[in-house]
């Protein structure tokens, strides 16, 4: 037997005979024996089936009574993976100094027990009280039948999101900082919530260069050491050290309002002429950057990089021939266009990339070579090498050269491309202006850092693209979203399938003056319904 789950019996019939609750008391206890009692022929059968309500009860009050008093083993037995469970219990109140824990239990919602923890962190001297909440589930054990918490560091804080995640209390790893926006204006998680992770970010890397004073700190110090702790309670103040951002309050004000009406939103503005960083904001219930990190299928923004491919390997124009079919075959596999798209034989490159129209696309898969679409990604956008330094971790998006049916699915943004909205932003703004910069948060003067590199595209392909998305802006897919705006604008939409999700995830960029932008809402349906209007809200207010 495993000492992991001998300890969890053992813990399960300390609880029962304390607490008082007779359930399987008798059983357990003579299985523990060897005894099966008077008249039986074996062990207890193991029980089945979701745990009742008292198994969920009378569980999770035992565990709470263990955590609560730093019994950290036998609070570990209480879980379904006590190995994993004791470090993190026991840390508890070694590492992270918290103690006088009391835990208020709310009310049992099926297997799911919500509760509340206040708590004391006290170190060098310095005590502050502690307050949060958080849940767990009580499951069937699989071998052993018992009804034990379903083990997730975020039972003991809800910031703990991976398994080797822990808390610390002590001097901070970095200085904190006061970002200030190009204006000066102080930039906080409070007033800015998408900045949260991304404070913490320029904190970790850069803290220790705007000449501040660590603090002492409650935080979770995570399991990917890339990425930068998370601050839970500061006991005592550091000094911070000044840290100028690229960012623009008022543009970043109005991402932050405008992810709030799409769940699962992100946004990225730059300003074309330098790749300065202008606003970046999430709306996720992960946290997760997905504005600088994402990994998804950008749809037919796509289409801007396809587009440029063809007009610069000569085999088509914005005012050559790309016919708009119902349908196209590549190599089994048959392409479709949005429901609803009339086929047009005559069109344009410029009219079918107004409509959208994946077919047009796909039909000038023949005239390509495998890495032409990678080679102009690479060489024109800066995209695919793993070498844009912008500040803080970021995706430099991914253009592989594929063959088979991907090889056409990828002139439409879907097989095997990737890009993140910083990405979509950073094409928008080099089919702007021609000249690919690398976008960067803060100044590459603060660290000397070397920027990534790209040839950016000839003035010819500038104007012919600058045209198809103005046409687009005005008349095309992106017309309603793009509404009201005034002065040099254009954009592209897209709508990108993803195995298993029941709507696409809607896709837009575009640009109005000197500002590009672009927005990803999972599962938000075509481009100009979620991120269109997203897009819109932001150029209104910086371009």
């Amino acid at each position: 037997m495993r000492k992991g789950v001998k300890a969890a019996i053992v813990g399960s019939v300390f609880a029962v005979m304390v607490g008082g609750a007779g359930y399987g008391a008798y059983n357990v206890v003579s299985a523990l024996n060897g005894d099966g009692g008077s008249g039986a022929s074996g062990p207890a059968p193991v029980r089945t089936g979701p745990p009742g309500s008292d198994e969920v009860r009378e569980t999770s009050t035992a565990f709470f009574a263990a955590w609560a008093k730093g019994q950290a083993a036998q609070a570990a037995a209480y879980t379904d993976n006590a190995a994993m469970a004791e470090p993190l219990l026991a840390s508890y109140g070694q590492s992270a100094h918290i103690t006088g824990v009391r835990i208020t239990p709310g009310a049992v919602n099926g297997a799911s027990v919500p509760f509340s923890v206040r708590a004391t962190v006290s170190y060098g001297g310095k005590s502050k009280p502690l307050a949060y909440s958080s849940s767990l589930r009580v499951v069937r054990g699989v071998t052993t039948g018992r009804a034990l918490v379903d083990w997730a560091p975020s039972v003991v804080h809800p910031q703990l999101r991976n398994m080797n995640d822990t808390l610390v209390t002590g001097e901070s790893a970095a200085p904190a900082i006061e970002a200030v926006d190009r204006d000066g204006k102080v930039l906080t998680k409070e007033k800015y919530p998408s900045l949260g992770p991304i404070l913490d970010e320029l904190r970790q890397k850069y803290g220790d260069k705007a000449g501040g004073t660590p603090a002492v700190e409650l935080s979770v110090h995570h399991a990917d050491r890339s990425a930068a702790d998370t601050t839970l309670l500061t006991l005592a103040e550091g000094r911070p050290g000044k840290l100028r951002t690229t960012l623009s309050a008022g543009a970043q004000a109005a991402a932050e309002r405008a992810v709030k009406d799409y769940a699962e939103s992100s946004v990225v503005a730059v300003k074309a002429s330098t790749g300065e960083v202008l606003a970046v904001a999430n709306h996720r219930q992960d946290g997760f950057n997905a504005a600088f990190l994402g990994k998804l299928a950008p749809g037919s923004t796509m289409k801007i990089i396809t587009a440029a491919t063809l007009i610069d390997n000569d085999v088509t124009t914005a005012d050559g021939p790309a016919p708009c079919p119902p349908d196209a075959l590549w190599e089994g596999q048959t392409f479709h266009n949005l429901k609803g798209l009339e086929p047009d034989g005559n069109a344009t490159l410029a009219q079918s990339f107004a409509v959208s129209c994946n077919t047009a696309f796909i039909k000038y898969v023949d005239d390509l070579k495998t890495e032409s679409l990678t080679e102009e990604a690479e060489q024109r956008f800066g995209l695919g090498q793993d070498n844009w330094k912008t500040g803080i971790p970021s995706f430099d998006g991914s253009v592989p050269a594929a063959g088979g049916p991907d090889k056409a699915a990828n002139l439409i943004g879907q097989g095997q491309v990737q890009m993140s909205p910083l990405n979509m932003a950073s094409v928008t703004a080099t089919a702007m202006t021609g000249t690919f910069r690398q976008p960067v948060i803060v100044p590459q003067s603060l660290d000397g850092r070397e920027l990534a590199q790209a040839r950016g595209l000839s003035s010819d392909t500038v104007r012919q693209l600058r045209s198809m998305m103005n046409r687009t802006a005005t008349t095309g897919t992106a017309a309603r979203a793009m509404a009201g705006l005034k002065g040099k604008i254009g954009a592209k939409t897209g709508s990108a399938e993803v195995d298993g999700q029941a709507k696409s995830n809607s896709w837009f960029t575009g640009y109005r003056g000197d500002v590009a932008a672009a927005a990803m809402t999972q599962e938000g349906g075509h481009g100009g319904d979620a991120a269109g209007p997203i897009v819109a809200a932001v150029l209104r207010a910086a371009g």
